[in-house]
């Protein structure tokens, strides 16, 4: 169990759980919250023990999104926040080795929405639903959403949900391709734990490679992709879990991956 005091950070084998922990304000975003969770992600990153990673949220909310009264008090514009205390959990998430798996609850909403879809995987609650409603109060979706609906959707249809501030529901986001699968309410964490200690049990290193070059291959052509997948097949080719692998393979028992 960690020290934060907005966020919960436990681990279990080789799956970590990050909870963000302020129930009571929806788990919306303050400079605290920002300061923690960097802190929680970079702390897992760094651990060879964590090999995925569950993020989720405390109480009947993924995220409300940013604390609008927070974000009031504080000496940082608008911008300065956005580059230099949201940007980097964002970034810690899409380049750290592990897979991170969200499980949203209730509701992720604003920059919660952008957490969510920034992640690997994504796991919602059958009731659960992501909502941009940055057009109700005047302001232009953030947390890199524009880019990351406009990539998973297309254009027209990003740009509706956003200026109608829709509410997408669980079901509508699977079928999207927003989100992974769904879950019942009261079993969503179970579920989600149960499938992160099942990847858990896979190659590490081809994890992190795959996540590397998928991660590349969203923003660059087919050539340059290649160029990444070559390399990294090599040294994952010369490691022993490579080795290992074939072995069981060849004699029909379960891979022992030791991440080298």
């Amino acid at each position: 169990m960690s020290e934060f005091e907005t966020v919960r950070y436990t681990q279990k084998d080789a799956v970590a759980v990050i909870t963000i922990h302020r129930p009571d304000a929806m788990n919306s975003f303050n400079s605290e919250l920002r300061r923690e969770l960097l802190a929680a992600f970079r702390q897992a990153r760094n651990d060879d023990s964590v090999r995925v990673v569950v993020f989720t949220g405390e109480g009947r909310s993924f995220s409300a999104g940013a604390d609008l009264k927070g974000s009031l008090s504080t000496d940082r514009s608008v911008d300065e926040q956005l580059q230099l205390e949201y940007r980097p959990i964002f970034e810690c998430i899409a380049a750290m080795d592990q897979p991170v798996i969200a499980a949203v609850g209730g509701s992720a909403a604003g920059i919660g929405m952008s957490y969510a879809l920034a992640c690997d995987l994504l796991v919602m609650a059958e009731n659960a639903f992501l909502l941009s409603p940055f057009t109700t109060i005047s302001l232009v979706p953030d947390g890199g959403l524009n880019w990351l609906l406009v990539h998973q959707l297309g254009y027209r249809r990003a740009f509706q949900l956003s200026m109608e501030c829709e509410r997408i529901p669980a079901a509508r986001c699977v079928e999207l391709g927003l989100a992974n699968r769904t879950a019942p309410p009261e079993t969503l964490l179970d579920e989600t734990l149960a499938w992160a200690h099942s990847i858990a049990e896979r190659a590490p290193l081809s994890l992190a490679a795959t996540k590397k070059a998928m991660r590349h291959a969203t923003g660059h052509d087919w050539a340059s992709t290649f160029d990444v997948e070559a390399p990294l097949q090599r040294k994952l080719r010369e490691s022993e879990d490579c080795a290992e692998g074939v072995a069981a393979f060849f004699e029909k028992r379960k891979a022992r991956f030791k991440g080298r």
